[in-house]
């Protein structure tokens, strides 16, 4: 392994017209390996591209006397009133894409007015992280066999002012990710809350899920819940059962995903499943949503299929490498724009109007 790699000093604004052609300009500048961990899924990468083409099951009725002008993307979650119905998703090793790393997407969030989530496997710190801007930041926590390092790892979220937990329930082992056997990549960069532990730089992805905790079960989420008076959001949910047994565990929220398509492939595409889900949880907890996301109307029809707020992740890693903590926020204005017109257009004039949306159902 080059004892460098190359991350990208970018800091500006940056003219998105759609994220495939964002994706084009990051792969300039990502190295190889980085690039590939970043924009691989498992497998032959099935599930990973019906993600995005699920959406195209449902349509969106066009509606014109709504008396709608300039629609209002502002929504609530736990109390915390954001900007837009979008957050960034926890996704692992932003240094490989920016020099800043989470440092930069936390300001570029915030400055996109939502909730940044900060993974585990963060390069940067949690402590960096959280004092990097004010915005409002979810921690997500991979299950460690370790309890002491759960109970300390959240207990440090907490104190530095964490919003909520997200407890990862879909990523007991790695998935198996092909592009990252090609590239024989192993983490050029440290992770800033392994290092303490000796974990991180150096190391396959399978060595760094040989510490994770295997066996999961509602045991473990009420161990979780038990930690912390924040609510606990149970990521990796794809089955009506596993969100039941998790609201009945004690969760406050239900995230709906298969880490973008990076785990099980041929499973479902996270929106074929979202409705069902969002049936059975009936409004008991918050429903996030994620994978596959790259349009606005991919969002509207999330929020119209049962989501209350939806996660992004690859699309926000591009704009941090392309423009920094600036492009960041670009991405999220993008969608933000595109969300506004499709809102206009279907008739739509604040995100709960969204959530009343009668889709068409067509599978083709």
């Amino acid at each position: 392994m080059s004892t460098k790699y190359f991350q990208s000093e970018n800091e500006k604004e940056i003219n998105i017209i759609n994220f495939t052609m964002l994706e084009e300009e990051a792969k300039k500048i990502i190295p190889a390996g980085g690039y590939g961990y970043i924009n691989g899924g498992a497998e032959d990468e099935w599930t990973l591209r019906m993600n995005t083409e699920a959406f195209n099951h449902k349509q969106i009725v066009p509606r014109s006397l709504t008396d709608v002008e300039k629609p209002d993307l502002t929504t609530t979650i736990y109390g915390e009133k954001i900007s837009i119905p979008i957050f960034m998703t926890t996704v692992a090793s932003h240094g490989l894409a920016h020099k800043d790393g989470e440092i930069a997407t936390a300001k570029g969030t915030a400055a996109a007015g939502t909730i940044m989530g900060i993974s585990t496997y963060s390069t940067k710190s949690l402590d960096e992280i959280m004092t990097a801007s004010t915005g409002p930041k979810w921690f997500q926590l991979y299950m460690s066999k370790d309890d002491k390092f759960n109970e300390y790892m959240i207990g440090k979220a907490v104190a530095n002012g964490a919003k909520a937990v997200i407890l990862t329930v879909d990523a007991t082992l790695g998935g198996y990710r092909e592009a990252d056997l090609k590239n024989n990549f192993i983490f050029p960069l440290p992770m800033g809350n392994l290092e303490s532990l000796g974990e991180g730089l150096g190391q396959s992805i399978s060595e760094i899920f040989a510490n994770a905790k295997q066996k999961i079960g509602i045991k473990d989420i009420e161990k979780i819940v038990a930690m912390t008076d924040l609510p606990v959001i149970v990521k990796g949910i794809e089955s009506p059962e596993d969100a039941l047994l998790a609201i009945g565990a004690g969760a406050k929220g239900i995230y709906v995903s298969n880490h973008g398509g990076r785990q099980l492939d041929g499973g479902p595409a996270s929106f074929d499943v979202l409705e069902s889900i969002a049936k059975a949880v009936n409004k008991k907890v918050p429903i996030i949503f994620d994978s596959g996301v790259r349009r606005g109307q991919h969002v509207f029809k999330a929020l119209a299929s049962g989501a209350d707020l939806v996660g992004i992740g690859r699309p926000a890693i591009y704009g941090l490498a392309v423009g920094g903590s600036k492009g960041v926020t670009s991405v999220f204005k993008h969608f933000a724009k595109e969300l506004k017109i499709v809102m206009q257009l279907a008739g739509c004039q604040t995100v709960e109007d969204i959530k009343k949306a009668k889709l068409l159902s067509i599978k083709y």
